[in-house]
């Protein structure tokens, strides 16, 4: 068999594939010199193949950006590694004829955006007197670096040992009515009519006291708003849910020898990571940090991680909060890209894709980076003037590339950077 031809053949393909790969990148490097979207920001864009070990393209991905939600992708991944199968949501013990139970800062009791918890029929079926104790928790209720005027936003709801609720009340305005239904009702007599000409609900910064203005409404709508969080709310809450009382006890060194596991991982996850969800990821940190030590603190968490499975890390993470809403997170698009290749590593293909938002399809980006077939499967993450997307890639030739593109200081309309990604992402996926 002459092999000559097939290695003339064999040439030819790799020539016209370095060919192509170096016209790829000239255009890229053109667009970040040229595109308006990127001449005044700052950009970092690292594509990586994890089949051919290999860099495709680097632009400032050593450098550190302002990551936004896409650190959620950590606090993901610390669920991963701590947390199991499902969440874990009391610890309880038995005392003569008291049940002494504290939380574990399980987001999904009474959580309208999660599967419904075991707790409520748990609690609602014991004989016992319920006992709340809350656990050791020494955090503040916004984290390091958060925007303080945010507290009355959704996306801003406490961080806490015991949610309830998600930590936020719904009011629903009905057309042609002035005063809005509550949920939960326990809060409707928290409600006080002020003069200010805000159609929409404002609480007090350091009460749960809500001001409306008490005018017919025009249309319909509903707005969320944070409550302010004590554990003598949480125990009215869960008192009022449950029909009967709910005691407290102030006992740190109280021992549990029960735990009661709430709903799977995923639906927790999956929400985080498609629609961005803060609250949750910031609980993830709590849960995680009170299975290893028993303290329901962010920082342990961080630590433990950084320190156990994030110690290779070619930067270290400026890492602080499990939201990404602290404007201290500083991550690289490289580190990014590491942390990427670990969750592939150890999640499915399958599983791990549906559960990030997907381009043109589902949560955060369903109306961008759309396609006849999804390409981009990915965790935004989006602050005043910095804007990120990191995740994976699917070329035309049915690779799965990793990819971190991040964006800080710009001042032109976020949506204009996103078509100017947007044609970076889609000369990646059509040339690789």
């Amino acid at each position: 068999m002459n092999i000559r031809p097939l290695l003339l053949f064999g040439s030819i393909i790799f020539l016209v594939s370095c060919s192509v790969s170096k016209r790829t990148t000239k255009n890229i490097d053109k667009s970040f010199k040229e595109a308006p979207a990127f001449k005044q920001g700052f950009a970092g864009f690292m594509v990586y193949d994890p089949e051919e070990k290999k860099i495709l393209y680097n632009h400032n991905g050593e450098k550190y950006f302002t990551p936004a939600s896409n650190t959620k992708l950590f606090s993901f991944y610390t669920g991963l590694k701590i947390l199991g199968d499902s969440v874990p949501a009391l610890k309880y013990t038995i005392e003569n004829d008291s049940l002494f139970f504290t939380g574990t800062g399980d987001p999904s009791l009474l959580n309208p955006n999660l599967p419904d918890s075991p707790v409520i029929p748990f609690l609602r079926e014991r004989n016992e007197t319920l006992v709340l104790v809350p656990p050791v928790y020494t955090e503040i209720h916004q984290g390091p670096g958060w925007a303080w005027d945010d507290f009355n936003s959704y996306y801003s709801a406490e961080r806490t040992p015991f949610p309830i609720y998600g930590n936020l009340v719904n009011f629903t305005f009905k057309s042609g009515e002035e005063k809005p239904k509550v949920n939960p009702a326990i809060f409707s007599d928290s409600l006080i009519v002020t003069e200010s000409k805000r159609p929409r609900i404002r609480r007090e910064l350091r009460s749960n006291t809500f001001l409306f203005q008490n005018s017919e409404r025009e249309n319909n709508f509903s707005q969320n708003v944070p409550f302010h969080y004590s554990t003598e709310m949480a125990a009215a809450l869960l008192s009022d849910t449950l029909k009967k009382p709910v005691f407290i006890k102030n006992s740190p060194k109280m021992e549990f020898s029960e735990k009661l596991y709430s709903i799977p991982v995923d639906s927790m996850y999956k929400r985080m990571m498609e629609v961005s969800d803060n609250f949750i990821a910031e609980q993830i940190l709590l849960m995680a940090a009170q299975e290893i030590s028993d303290t329901l603190k962010s920082d342990i968490a961080i630590k433990h991680m950084k320190e156990t499975y994030l110690n290779d890390l070619t930067d270290e993470p400026q890492w602080v909060d499990g939201s990404g809403l602290s404007r201290y997170n500083l991550f690289t698009p490289r580190t990014m890209i590491s942390l990427l290749l670990k969750i592939k590593e150890e999640v499915p293909e399958d599983r791990l894709l549906s559960l990030l938002a997907t381009g043109g399809q589902s949560g955060t980006l369903s109306n961008f980076y759309k396609a006849e077939e999804p390409y981009i499967f990915a965790k935004t993450g989006t602050l005043r003037h910095n804007h990120s997307l990191s995740g994976y890639l699917l070329t035309k030739k049915g690779k799965l590339l990793v990819f971190s593109f991040m964006n800080s200081n710009y001042t032109v309309p976020t949506s204009e950077l996103k078509e100017a990604m947007e044609q970076i992402l889609l000369k990646i996926r059509d040339n690789y």
